[in-house]
């Protein structure tokens, strides 16, 4: 069940709210230490995990059902507060379509909070395969974040292939700001792109190491490699 954006009683400011989508299929200390770096260098109140409950994307049947990637999401984020798991995209009939849920949020949250939609480097480069992309990028910041094992010349990774790809695919009026990693738009939000520590572990990886009934220890929270032997997943 999702949880309602908390504030204290009296307490009226503005939340900072990032809203973090994805497969999770499983969840993986990859996608947990993103998390911590991009509530940190966003200065996030909360983060809205989001597992979509049918990825518009993906193969069905190389994904886990909705309800275990979720119950997985809810047993690795246990203990952190601010980081909120979402079930809106499972209880949503259809495909997961990140327009929808942001308008959900939009809707939901107070006039002066503020959302960020965050997102792998490698989703973004894909956008315009999107439902409503251009809608999408005109309702809220997007945050774009790097990937594992990809370098270029241009600050070290292949973040460097963002701005070519927003003046040519989305608008040429994108403009980097004095704020390193930022496009600002005159009629848009802006794109803001961030690094993560580039950890080299992915939820492929893990579902083939099952399959061939090796160990995924210390590669999942251990509470979410317990539900996946219990459960007999992804053999």
């Amino acid at each position: 069940m999702e949880k309602k954006e908390s504030r204290g009683s009296g307490d009226n400011r503005p939340l900072r709210i990032g809203l973090f989508g994805g497969t999770f299929n499983p969840v993986h200390i990859g996608h947990l230490r993103a998390m911590v770096e991009i509530w940190e260098s966003l200065f996030l109140d909360q983060l809205i995990i989001i597992p979509s409950a049918i990825p518009p994307h993906k193969p069905h049947g190389a994904v886990a059902s909705a309800s275990d990637r979720m119950s997985m999401l809810i047993l690795a984020l246990s203990g952190n507060e601010a980081f909120i798991p979402s079930d809106v995209e499972i209880r949503r009939k259809g495909p997961s379509y990140s327009i929808d849920t942001v308008r959900h949020y939009k809707e939901r949250s107070a006039p002066l909070d503020e959302l960020y939609l965050i997102m792998g480097q490698d989703a973004f480069l894909d956008i315009c395969t999107w439902r409503d992309y251009m809608a999408l990028l005109k309702l809220v910041p997007v945050v774009v974040m790097s990937r594992p094992g990809k370098c270029d010349g241009n600050h070290g990774s292949a973040l460097g292939a963002v701005p070519a790809f927003l003046k040519d695919r989305i608008s040429p009026e994108y403009r980097a700001s004095t704020e390193p990693l930022r496009f600002d738009h005159p009629s848009s939000p802006p794109v803001l792109v961030r690094e993560v520590t580039p950890l080299d572990i992915s939820s492929t990886r893990i579902r083939a190491l099952i399959q061939q009934g090796k160990s995924i220890r210390y590669l999942v929270p251990d509470s979410v490699a317990d539900f996946i032997k219990e459960k007999g997943l992804y053999l």
